[in-house]
C-alpha cells in the first residue's frame, strides 16, 4: 500500500463532510450559516460545500497571512490577496472550512481575523482531513477523514479542479 492509499479521495471526503453538515442543519444546530474558507485549500473545500449545500449567502474567503503567529519567520509573500467577507458576521453562525487540521494555528489565526469583522454567534469548523500533531486545543466539528501520520509526513491538497490530496514527506513538500 502506498502512502496515498491511506487517504480518501478529496471528493469522497467532501461528500462525507456535506452529509455531516446537512445532518447538523436538519437538527437545527445551525441557523442560516455563512460558509468561510481559509485560503487556499480551505476555499476550494468551502466552495464545493457551498455549492452542495445550496447556500443563499455568498462564500467568504479569509487570507490569514498577517494573522499567523509565524509571520515573522515566513516573511511577506508577494501574492498575498485580501480576505473577502461580503456579508456581516455579527451574530451569525459561521462554518469555517480548511483543508487540513494539523497544529491548530491556522484555525486560531482565522478566528482572530473573523473577530476583527464582528462577533459571530457561533463558529463551527469543517476540515477535509484531520491529522495528529495538535499544538493548540482546536478540534473540528466535522471531519472528512482523520489520519495518523508520521512526524515527517504531511497532507498536500492540490486543486481546485480537480481537487486531489496526497501524503508527502517534509522533504517532498519543500521540493514542490
Amino acid at each position: 500500500m502506498t502512502q496515498t492509499d491511506r487517504l480518501q479521495p478529496a471528493n469522497t471526503a467532501i461528500e462525507y463532510l456535506e452529509t455531516q453538515i446537512r445532518a447538523s442543519l436538519d437538527r437545527g444546530e445551525l441557523d442560516n450559516p455563512l460558509i468561510v474558507g481559509i485560503h487556499t485549500g480551505g476555499v476550494w473545500v468551502a466552495d464545493a460545500l457551498h455549492r452542495a449545500l445550496d447556500c443563499r449567502d455568498p462564500l467568504g474567503r479569509l487570507n490569514i497571512t498577517f494573522y499567523r503567529d509565524d509571520f515573522n519567520t515566513l516573511g511577506l509573500h508577494p501574492q498575498v490577496s485580501p480576505s473577502d467577507l461580503p456579508f456581516a458576521v455579527e451574530d451569525r453562525d459561521i462554518i469555517l472550512v480548511d483543508d487540513v487540521l494539523f497544529t491548530g494555528r491556522t484555525v486560531r489565526a482565522a478566528m482572530n481575523e473573523l473577530f476583527d469583522y464582528g462577533r459571530p454567534r457561533r463558529i463551527a469548523l469543517a476540515v477535509l482531513y484531520q491529522r495528529n500533531g495538535r499544538e493548540l486545543p482546536v478540534c473540528a466539528d466535522w471531519i472528512g477523514q482523520e489520519l495518523e501520520l508520521g512526524d515527517d509526513e504531511q497532507i498536500h491538497v492540490d486543486g481546485p479542479d480537480p481537487m486531489t490530496a496526497r501524503i508527502v514527506t517534509s522533504k517532498e513538500a519543500q521540493e514542490s
